[in-house]
């Protein structure tokens, strides 16, 4: 395929390169910070950076919206795109229908349009990630476009699935819990240790062993510790009054425990 990126942040850092390397050529890479588009193209083969949204004599046929969320009504607005160009975006939240809309409204010339949405976390600068293991989420209306997408991502994974918008978004909310969440909470477990200079490195056994279990299990709620599953009040409200000046940190902490309480006292 003839592929086009505009945004050169965390996903697209990852996903070009793995497109490159299945045989696939990115032609050009716009950003609205030039210096970030130039930092992926230095990691590419022969894409040069694109300076706006005019696309009109792109020799690519695919392009993809790899930008934030937030942004992505703004930059169709602006595109100007081949005609008969496929655009995609691989946002987790934003439906397909959204994206139809605003090419319908905003391009000048047919476009067509899809998902492909990869489940992973990723961090711009950091080494390639390997794709072979991560979910690619293909969404199209048009079964043509819907065949191509699926044919890349088994390009570069072995886990390609046909979801739905509302599928996706399900998806989208459940990583967020799994992944951002969770990341969120070892920050906060790190700051406490921090406040009495213990090192982080004391809990790390203690993580790796949780998201062991918690993988192994059919149902991570199988292999759930602690005082809120036991039911232990005293250890609760120990606790929580050591978190007594911290009182944003209380207030997750008491969420958190009733839910696990509700979860296993009802």
């Amino acid at each position: 395929m003839e592929i086009s990126f505009i945004g050169a942040g965390n996903v697209a850092w990852h996903l070009a390169p793995a497109l490159e390397t299945a045989g696939h050529h990115i032609n050009e890479v716009y950003s609205r910070q030039l210096q970030h588009s130039r930092q992926l193209v230095s990691n590419l083969y022969d894409a040069r950076t694109h300076s706006e949204l005019n696309f009109a004599d792109s020799p690519s046929k695919w392009f993809i919206l790899s930008i934030p969320d937030d942004a992505l009504e703004s930059v169709c607005s602006q595109l100007v795109l081949p005609e008969n160009a496929v655009v995609v975006h691989t946002s987790g939240a934003r439906s397909l229908k959204s994206l139809e809309q605003w090419m319908a409204i905003y391009s000048d010339v047919p476009v067509q349009t899809g998902v492909f949405y990869p489940l992973q976390t990723f961090t711009k600068g950091q080494s390639f990630m390997l794709f072979d293991e991560i979910p690619i989420c293909i969404e199209a209306d048009d079964s043509v476009v819907e065949d191509a997408l699926v044919q890349l991502g088994q390009d570069i994974s072995d886990i390609v699935y046909l979801i739905t918008s509302d599928e996706r978004r399900t998806l989208h909310v459940a990583a967020v819990f799994a992944c951002n969440f969770t990341n969120h909470l070892l920050t906060i477990a790190r700051d406490l240790t921090s406040q009495y200079g213990l090192e982080f490195e004391l809990l790390r056994p203690l993580i790796a062993e949780t998201f062991r279990k918690g993988l192994a299990a059919e149902n991570p709620a199988d292999v759930q510790t602690g005082p809120a599953r036991r039911g232990d009040l005293t250890t609760i409200e120990t606790h929580l009054a050591y978190l007594s000046n911290q009182p944003k940190l209380a207030e997750i902490y008491q969420l958190l425990t009733e839910n696990i309480r509700r979860q296993y006292n009802r």
